[in-house]
């Protein structure tokens, strides 16, 4: 059989390059005759900058910049001189993973270091530019990556407000003095939110962050203060999808750079000519850390599975573990996890082992495809 292997992150513990050579490895060891391909995927999450700059065959550059407390750091991106393509992981500035669990509350932490790297970008000449935004720390609404690229945000008096938690204050925005050079942004997400209310940035993704129910009032003012300047200065709308992702970054990088947004999935899917491989192929196999119900409601993989439903393709769904509920796509003909096949404990120390240690117990036990295909 020829069997396309397209897994996203085991977020924490293995990577999507990763996790694919793990299953293929487990895979070829139980069916050596099997022709196996793999597509490490990223909806736009972490990861999202090695996954499309291996896609586009981009040089890995880096750039000094800083992390969402400030910090001074060093940020991966990646360059196709040949497309006049940049690949962006804003995690590479503003990410969750990179600071002490605890140590920050999202009110001092904001996305000013996003800006360097963009800048690098421009400067070697970047024409169009693929922002992943997952993966953050922040939940600014974009307002220290708007700040560090020279836009002025005045309280009522005309002075000049330095933090995203005095925006409640905001009266009159003042675009830089300088524009940008000339470029698309396209603003991957993985989710569809808006900016403000139930299903926004501060109430949806704020907890994982660091905020608590007492602080949602205070995000709200201030986001909400924000959006109503900026629709009145620049006519973007804060209810458009994908605003509230990555803290509302997904909100500044459309209001203040007028980027396109798109599902990460979709754009992991053009660039890498999806449809087109799932022809080719008679079995996909997918996998992430955590298939559960979230999964079926827009992220990567559950994407995938939707389009293998379409072309038609069986589906695999190999993961760390798995609580998809009763209404399952019709596609997925199996499902492995490994909190049943090794426990919690090897899972989490040796996934990979482990991984490889699934994958070969459920190509052994595999027998046929559906309609008798092999």
């Amino acid at each position: 059989m020829r069997i396309l292997i397209v897994p996203d992150k085991f977020k924490g513990t293995l990577d999507a390059a990763r996790v694919a050579k793990a299953i293929a490895a487990g895979w070829h060891a139980a069916r050596p005759k099997d022709v196996i391909h793999t597509l490490p995927m990223s909806d736009g999450g972490d990861g999202f900058g090695t996954v499309l700059g291996d896609l586009l065959g981009a040089e890995l550059r880096r750039t000094r910049t800083l992390d969402a407390a400030g910090r001074p750091r060093t940020a991966r991106w990646w360059w196709s001189s040949r497309r006049g393509t940049a690949v962006i992981e804003t995690a590479q500035s503003n990410g969750l993973a990179l600071l002490p669990p605890g140590h920050y509350h999202p009110f001092d932490l904001d996305t000013r270091g996003v800006a360097p790297i963009l800048r690098a970008a421009l400067a070697a000449g970047a024409r169009s530019c693929l922002l992943g935004v997952g993966g953050s720390a922040t939940n600014d609404g974009g307002f220290g990556l708007a700040l560090a690229l020279g836009w002025q945000f005045l309280d009522p008096q005309g002075r000049a407000l330095s933090r995203w938690t005095d925006l409640d204050q905001l009266s009159e925005l003042i675009p830089p003095a300088q524009s940008l050079p000339p470029c698309q942004f396209v603003v991957a997400t993985d989710v569809s939110n808006p900016l403000l209310g139930p299903h926004g940035a501060s109430r949806v993704y704020g907890p994982q962050k660091g905020l608590k129910p007492e602080d949602f009032s205070k995000s709200e003012a201030c986001l909400r203060q924000l959006a109503k300047v900026v629709k009145r200065s620049l006519g973007f709308d804060s209810r458009s999808p994908g605003s509230g992702a990555a803290g509302g970054l997904g909100f500044g990088l459309q209001a203040f750079l007028g980027a396109r947004r798109e599902l990460g999935f979709d754009v992991f899917a053009r660039m890498s000519k999806l449809d087109a491989r799932l022809e080719r192929c008679d079995l996909v196999i997918t996998g992430e850390g955590s298939a559960d119900r979230s999964t079926l409601m827009g992220k990567g993989v559950g994407q995938l599975l939707a389009a293998c439903e379409r072309h038609p393709r069986p589906v695999i769904l190999l993961a760390g573990r798995t609580d998809l509920g009763a209404k399952l796509p019709s596609g997925l003909i199996a499902s492995g996890n490994l909190l049943d096949h090794v426990g919690e404990r090897a899972a989490l120390e040796h996934t990979a082992r482990s991984l490889r240690s699934l994958a070969r117990h459920t190509a052994s036990h595999f027998q046929s495809l559906p309609g008798n295909r092999r």
